[in-house]
């Protein structure tokens, strides 16, 4: 796969490299289940949950939103780390003004192709270089990699940066999403090395406790 080490690294590239990780230029292809295929004509994005009403946009309406252009690094929780990746997306904050949230939001679950989730807080959804991509290096992202939208939120691991995504759900508890359930952490930041839920504080997992309580309430 091309790996180096931090030791065979220019310093200033490992101080780039969080703990535990190695440096690839190449970009792995890791997927739990197939990839999912692109009909544009029934792709939308939606935004739900708490917030005063639903908005959604299909797919041409999507292409229509303003877009920038970002530079970011990758971090995957299986250890490579990829440097500065070129992304070309919608920013959040664009999705962020057309939504009006109601004063209990907290976090958000992630919603994308083929009916997975992750749960990241609203803070980390606002952060800087936070976007929902369409393009990777100057090309269109490729399916492998989330094409047509993936989500990118560059300080947490790179699973939180969901592939093929279509939505946002907007909550008041931190619900675990598909790998949270599965053994994952919560939050994810490489540079803690939040890789499992067992490296969580008792905070963390009495939030998982109680956000599955009020998940099972009658609504």
């Amino acid at each position: 796969m091309g790996l180096w080490k931090g030791k065979d690294l220019d310093p200033e590239i490992a101080k780039r490299i969080p703990p535990g990780q190695y440096l690839t230029q190449k970009w792995p292809v890791l997927t739990y289940g197939a990839t999912p295929r692109f009909d544009p004509r029934r792709w939308s994005f939606r935004c739900f949950g708490l917030a005063e009403e639903e908005v959604a946009w299909t797919w041409e309406e999507f292409l229509a939103l303003p877009r920038v252009e970002t530079v970011s690094d990758a971090h995957c929780v299986t250890k490579w780390s990829r440097l500065d990746i070129r992304w070309e997306g919608v920013p959040i904050g664009e999705i962020m003004t057309r939504i009006r949230l109601k004063p209990e939001v907290n976090f958000v679950m992630v919603h994308a192709d083929p009916e997975y989730t992750t749960n990241i807080t609203l803070e980390d959804l606002l952060s800087d270089g936070a976007l929902l991509a369409l393009k990777a290096d100057g090309k269109p992202l490729e399916p492998d990699h989330g094409g047509p939208c993936r989500l990118v939120i560059p300080h947490l691991y790179f699973w939180k940066s969901a592939k093929w995504v279509r939505g946002f759900e907007f909550m008041d508890v931190n619900a675990p999403g598909f790998w949270e359930v599965n053994g994952y952490h919560l939050r994810a930041d490489p540079w803690q090395e939040e890789r499992y839920s067992g490296q969580e504080t008792h905070a963390m997992q009495r939030m998982r406790t109680e956000a599955a309580r009020k998940l099972r309430e009658p609504r």
